[in-house]
C-alpha cells in the first residue's frame, strides 16, 4: 500500500503543505495517473520543489501525447494529454498568489486542454465570453441530441478542466458540458483580470446563458464553488437544477495559510478586512435567497474545511432540496469520486429530462 505522503515522511515544509492540500485523492479525482502521483510522492519526499516534478511529469505526459498523435493513435494522445493536463493543474496549484509562474504554469495546462480536445471524442472548444471589462473563459463539450447542459466550475484553486471526469460522467448520460471559470478563476483572472468583486450569479449566469439554446441547463458548483452555485440558482432564472458539492453558506476566511491566500488571490487584494468584507456580500441567505429548482447538496462527513452546518441554509432556502452524505467523506467527496461523480450526474440527467417533459420549449 502507498505511504501517506503527509504522515510518512517530512521533506521540505512547502512540500508537506502541498500534500496537505492537495493529497493522493484529490490528484486521482482530478485525473492525475497513478504511475504520475507515485513519481510526484518520491521525488517530492527526496525534497525537490513540488511545481518543478509535476511540470517535469507534465512534459513527459506532452511529449508520450505527441508521439501518440504522429502514428495517429488518437485515443492514446488523447488520454496522454489529459494526464499532462492533470500534472500541470496541480504544478500550478503550488503558488497561491498571481506570479508569473503561475501564469506560466497554467498557461501550460491550458495547452494541454487544447491538444486533448482537439482528440476528443465529444466536440470540444474553448470559449471566452465577455463580462464587463474583461471575459470569462471555460471549455464546453456538446454531444448531439443532450438532454440539457451543466455548467461545472470550482472554488479557490481548482478551475475549469479541472473537472474533465466530472464532465465525463454528465457526457456518458447525455448532458453537454460547460466546465467554467468565473471571477477570480483560471484564465478568467490570470489572463482577464476579472476578480470575485463583481457580481457572482450574473458572471455565471453568461454560462448559462450561453447553453440555454441546446435545453434546460444546470449549475454544479464545488468547494466555495458551492455557494456561487447555489446564488446563481436563486438569482438566475435560467437554471433548473443546481447541485452544491461541499460549500459555505456563510464564506469566511479559514485558519489555514493556503485559504486565506487562495481566498485574497480571488479577490486580488492582500487586505484581510476586504475579503471578509466581500465575503459577507456573498453569503447565501435562505429568507431572501430562495432556489425553486431542484438542488442536490453533497457533504463529506469527514470534512475537515465544512461542516453539515455550513451547507443547511442552502436546504432551508431551496423549494425542493435532497441531501446525500458519505460519512467519510473528504472535502468535496474526493475519496468517493466515481460514486459522487454518479451519483450527481444521474441526478443531473433525471432533472433536466424532467424539466423537458414538463416545461414547453419557448
Amino acid at each position: 500500500m502507498m505511504a501517506d505522503p503527509v504522515l510518512d515522511v517530512r521533506p521540505t515544509a512547502a512540500n508537506t503543505a502541498h500534500w496537505r492540500a492537495m493529497g493522493v485523492t484529490r490528484l486521482l479525482d482530478a485525473g492525475m495517473r497513478y504511475d504520475d502521483l507515485l513519481a510526484l510522492q518520491a521525488a517530492t519526499i527526496a525534497g525537490e520543489p513540488w511545481d518543478e516534478v509535476a511540470e517535469r511529469l507534465g512534459a513527459a505526459r506532452m511529449a508520450q501525447a505527441q508521439e501518440a498523435a504522429a502514428a495517429h493513435r488518437t485515443v492514446s494522445a488523447h488520454d496522454s494529454y489529459r494526464a499532462a493536463a492533470a500534472c500541470y493543474v496541480f504544478a500550478q496549484m503550488a503558488f497561491n498568489f498571481d506570479t508569473d509562474r503561475k501564469r506560466a504554469l497554467y498557461a501550460a495546462f491550458d495547452a494541454a486542454v487544447a491538444e486533448a480536445a482537439r482528440f476528443s471524442p465529444v466536440p470540444m472548444r474553448r470559449i471566452e465570453l465577455e463580462f464587463g471589462a474583461g471575459r470569462l473563459t471555460g471549455w464546453h463539450l456538446r454531444p448531439q441530441g443532450s438532454v440539457g447542459t451543466v455548467v461545472v466550475f470550482g472554488g479557490q484553486s481548482g478551475w475549469g478542466a479541472t473537472y474533465l471526469r466530472y464532465a465525463d460522467a454528465l457526457l456518458g448520460r447525455g448532458v453537454a458540458v460547460i466546465l467554467a471559470e468565473g471571477p477570480g478563476q483560471g484564465g478568467s483572472r490570470l489572463t482577464y483580470g476579472v476578480h470575485l468583486d463583481v457580481d457572482v450569479a450574473a458572471a455565471f449566469g453568461t454560462f448559462v446563458d450561453l447553453a440555454a439554446s441546446d435545453g434546460p441547463v444546470g449549475v454544479w458548483g464545488n468547494s466555495v464553488g458551492g455557494l456561487f452555485a447555489a446564488l446563481t440558482a436563486a438569482r438566475h432564472p435560467g437554471v433548473a437544477a443546481c447541485c452544491v458539492n461541499g460549500g459555505f453558506a456563510v464564506p469566511r476566511l479559514l485558519p489555514f495559510r493556503t485559504f486565506s491566500e487562495q481566498a485574497k488571490a480571488m479577490l486580488g487584494s492582500r487586505d484581510d478586512a476586504a475579503v471578509t468584507a466581500n465575503f459577507e456580500r456573498l453569503r447565501f441567505d435562505p429568507t431572501v435567497d430562495r432556489i425553486e429548482c431542484p438542488l442536490l447538496v453533497l457533504h463529506g462527513g469527514a470534512d475537515p474545511l465544512v461542516e453539515l452546518d455550513d451547507q443547511r441554509p442552502f436546504l432551508d432556502g431551496a423549494a425542493h432540496g435532497t441531501l446525500r452524505i458519505w460519512k467519510d467523506g473528504e472535502h468535496t467527496i474526493y475519496n468517493h469520486a466515481d460514486e459522487r461523480n454518479a451519483t450527481a450526474a444521474d441526478w443531473f440527467a433525471e432533472r433536466l429530462t424532467e424539466y423537458r417533459e414538463t416545461v414547453p420549449a419557448p
